[in-house]
């Protein structure tokens, strides 16, 4: 499989960054509404991180890469 480039999925990631950048900002009032509060904080935040990462990699169109060679793991032959 190659890389090529998509604009779609470039703004996809730049939407997917902005949400995990606005959840990183407002982690005290999402797990204040959203979660149990002060005991979830650290796991707004990392699930923040984690939302900007993929953004990255999905802005970079690599998303397709790294799904192909997962499932080239568990299903060898082609």
């Amino acid at each position: 499989m190659q890389w090529s480039f998509s604009w779609g999925w470039f703004f996809g990631g730049i939407a997917i960054a902005v949400a995990g950048l606005l959840m990183v900002r407002f982690h005290r009032q999402i797990a204040d509404n959203l979660a149990n509060g002060v005991s979830s904080y650290d796991k707004i935040k990392l699930w923040g991180v984690v939302a900007i990462i993929g953004g990255f990699v999905c802005m970079a169109n690599l998303h397709t890469l790294i799904l192909a060679f997962i499932i080239s793991l568990f299903m060898p032959g082609k």
